[in-house]
């Protein structure tokens, strides 16, 4: 086939029996530089030439079809009489008309045949034949005509001129017509295939790829095998088996080195699909009620609080307005909203926080008068400012004779509240929950807080929001607790929470009034979920209940692969590893020791050794052992406990094991400077590790002269092994860390005592053994690289 990659302006303009200005004028919508008639044109040039011209002159290709069959010159047997003479034989003129008109003329004469005088045999209009035409390069731009002839609206009417002139040689009973015919359409569908091919190799392959993609996928969406494309990436440096994932850039380097084009493959997940998650305009938003919880001691006054504030004191029994306790409640203040939540304390809002759950924006901390700060009081602080929300402090029972709210003030600012009236920004509102003493006060300065906040919700939309409480209810199934934090709720939604699916059927208020929809802020209890869900769960109004059972399902898979797959919380191991990635930005420590003096100067010599990378922050701090409150806190949070002296109690342990929080016991301050200052500038390689292999509890002490005193035992967990390392752990404080010397059954000397059994121990040089004490067996396995 020829080429038309040398064709010059002149040669295409006589080609086509055209003046070169008129091929110029053409090129001139094209290109932006003049051409010359002399210049050489390029291929894409020529095609435009052809399609434009093709385009324009669309009436001679109707002729593609005429096989050049020879007109028969007939003379006429007489001259033509008068019309009134010539009538009659008009039908014999369109009877030999109609027999002989295909083979000269298959398309143009439609309407002419029946209207031309009888005796002529050419047309009115020319036919130009490009099969026989003699100055027209037939074979330089066969290949395009073809093409555009496929595409061309006229393919049926072009296949009926075909069949019509099929038909005419069968009249004839030309059976060399009938060959001529066949061979003409094989040669057609072969110069067709080769064209397809021709496309093909010139036209690249689109392909489209994810973020990430498997090699073997990649090959296979290329239409290449998995050899050349392992092959192109070890070139680039980069090995990886069929089975290996690669991200786009990767995948998207290899497929345009071998030839393809690639396009960004956008997955949409059900999510997006079902949930709409569409940032709220400003003109959209309109102001919403805070959402506030009461922390603080146990005892100081929470429940007492929220009994006055709903003018029903569950103390005294007096049900009140409220037929129901659902966990959250909205009350009005001088004709403002404000939603409380009723959670059975700090804890609880921590698990929330600790699912996602930013539900709350103010927190009042309740603080009694006479007691001022305690454990619980601190936990509480440190878990708000952890949260980053606003904190106003009630300083409870008043009414008490022994109240020194200047105490509580003065405790207050050594956790970061400096009092309004000491020249700080903390409000502070002494108060009497049992005479009502300053509760309005406070309810204003809850919503004057909210005022500065500008909290503001768009109601207009499907809802969405978190689960505060769910139960199972004998009688009417799950049964769950919502506040609404975005949207408007209605009786009949669908709605997803977490892994729980299903229709709204029964909506409720605090007080216990059937409710058709909720808005923003607004708590409601409703039935009709297929299962419990999880408190502190999101749960979002969906339109399509098909689409959120398959989300459920989906939601429920991630969970199975997640909880096998290994959590990464933050250790002082992997510390610089993370710092380098620039995942860390603050290392949040939570220390414990046996005295407060101890906890001060850890605090206050960890968070001086921070560089430009990281900053140490010691986000809580307290006395006494490690509980699972201190667990929960550094998981939520991402911190690391550093113990000094003392020891977690076994729940905390299991509780470390579960979330993977990194639990560090030391002796001597200089200890934990020195290894989270090395964790810090990626020296820290500990090459070993403890390990706790069992506890057992002291039942029985005996005094024996050449040994010292043995401490008759009882192994709880684990096992106790002869020889390995031991520490005394007395309330949760260590009061020694040694070796044992001595582990014995009955008289008989044994190797190891498991679980369960009874045991003889001594210690090497300590003998200070009281009833009560636990012993804590350990020994130091090290650590693979």
């Amino acid at each position: 086939m020829a080429t038309v990659n040398k064709s010059k302006v002149s040669d295409i303009a006589k080609d086509f029996g055209m003046t070169s200005k008129d091929i110029l004028a053409v090129l001139a919508d094209y290109t932006d530089s003049p051409k010359k008639p002399s210049q050489v044109l390029e291929d894409n040039e020529i095609n435009f030439v052809f399609e434009y011209l093709t385009q324009k002159n669309q009436a001679k290709i109707e002729t593609i079809f005429a096989e050049g069959i020879p007109e028969k010159k007939e003379t006429p047997k007489q001259e033509v009489k008068p019309a009134a003479s010539a009538a009659p034989s008009a039908p014999a003129a369109k009877t030999e008309n109609k027999n002989t008109a295909p083979a000269a003329q298959p398309v143009q004469q439609k309407k002419s045949t029946a209207t031309q005088q009888p005796t002529t045999r050419v047309p009115e209009k020319k036919i130009v034949d490009t099969r026989k035409a003699t100055n027209v390069n037939l074979d330089k731009y066969d290949e395009k005509l073809q093409d555009m002839a496929e595409r061309s609206s006229d393919r049926r009417m072009n296949q009926s001129n075909k069949e019509k002139f099929r038909n005419a040689g069968k009249n004839k009973g030309g059976k060399q017509q009938m060959t001529f015919s066949n061979k003409r359409k094989q040669e057609e569908a072969e110069k067709m295939r080769r064209l397809q091919l021709e496309i093909a190799k010139k036209t690249p392959l689109t392909v489209k790829i994810p973020d990430e993609i498997s090699v073997g996928e990649l090959a296979s969406r290329m239409k290449k095998t998995g050899a050349e494309v392992v092959k192109c990436l070890m070139k680039n440096g980069v090995m990886a088996a069929l089975s290996q994932m690669i991200d786009f850039d990767t995948a998207s380097f290899v497929a345009e080195e071998l030839g393809c084009k690639v396009e960004k493959e956008v997955v949409v997940t059900i999510e997006e699909k079902l949930i709409d998650d569409h940032q709220d305009t400003e003109e959209e938003l309109q102001l919403r009620a805070p959402v506030v919880v009461v922390m603080g001691h146990v005892d100081h006054g929470k429940t007492s609080l929220l009994d006055y504030i709903r003018n029903a004191s569950v103390a005294s029994g007096e049900a009140g307005g409220i037929t129901q306790h659902i966990g959250a409640y909205q009350v009005q203040i001088n004709g403002k909203p404000i939603t409380f939540l009723d959670t059975p304390g700090h804890e609880a809002f921590t698990s929330m926080r600790a699912r996602g759950a930013m539900i709350t924006d103010i927190a009042i901390l309740v603080v009694a008068a006479e007691d001022g700060i305690k454990p619980q009081t601190v936990e509480s602080i440190n878990h708000a400012k952890a949260a980053e929300i606003p904190i106003i402090v009630a300083i409870n029972k008043m009414d008490k004779p022994d109240a020194n709210p200047e105490r509580v003030k003065q405790q207050l600012t050594e956790y970061g509240l400096l009092a309004e009236d000491w020249g700080g920004d903390t409000i502070v509102c002494p108060i009497s929950a049992k005479t009502g003493m300053g509760v309005d006060n406070l309810l204003e300065m809850v919503a004057l807080t909210a005022e500065v906040g500008e909290l503001k919700a768009n109601p207009n939309r499907a809802a969405s929001g978190a689960v505060v409480e769910a139960r199972l209810d004998k009688g009417r199934g799950p049964v769950a607790t919502l506040l609404v934090q975005n949207g408007t709720l209605k009786q009949g939604d669908i709605i997803i929470a977490g892994t729980a699916v299903g229709r709204v059927r029964q909506m409720m208020s605090d007080k216990g009034a059937k409710l058709a929809s909720a808005g923003p802020s607004v708590p409601v209890e409703i039935t009709g979920l297929g299962e419990v869900p999880e408190a502190g769960a999101h749960f979002n109004a969906v339109a399509d209940e098909r689409l959120a059972r398959e989300l459920v399902e989906q939601r429920k898979e991630e969970e199975k692969l997640k909880a096998n797959a290994p959590v990464t919380k933050v250790s002082l191991e992997d510390l610089f590893s993370q710092i380098q990635a620039g995942e860390m930005k603050n290392l949040n420590i939570i220390v414990k020791a046996d005295v407060m003096g101890s906890v001060e100067a850890v605090k206050a010599s960890l968070e001086k050794i921070s560089n430009e990378e990281v900053r140490v922050r010691v986000i809580h701090g307290a006395v006494g052992a490690i509980n699972e409150s201190d667990v929960m806190l550094a998981s939520t949070s991402n911190a690391i406990i550093v113990g000094f002296n003392v020891r977690p109690d076994a729940v905390a342990r299991e509780s470390a094991a579960r979330n993977h929080v990194d639990m560090r016991m030391y002796r001597v301050i200089y200890d934990a400077i020195d290894e989270i200052e090395a964790a810090m500038k990626g020296m820290l390689a500990p090459k070993f590790r403890e390990a706790v292999i069992g506890h057992a509890e002291v039942r029985q002490t005996y005094k024996v002269s050449s040994v010292g005193t043995v401490a008759g035992c009882y192994v709880t967990d684990g096992k106790i092994q002869r020889a390995c390392d031991v520490r005394i752990v007395r309330d949760g404080i260590v009061v020694h860390e040694g070796h044992l010397a001595s582990l014995q059954r009955f008289k008989d000397a044994v190797k190891e005592v498991a679980s369960g059994y009874e045991c003889g121990l001594s210690f090497e040089k300590y003998n200070d053994i009281k009833l009560g004490d636990v012993v804590e067996a350990y020994v130091m396995e090290q650590i693979e690289a």
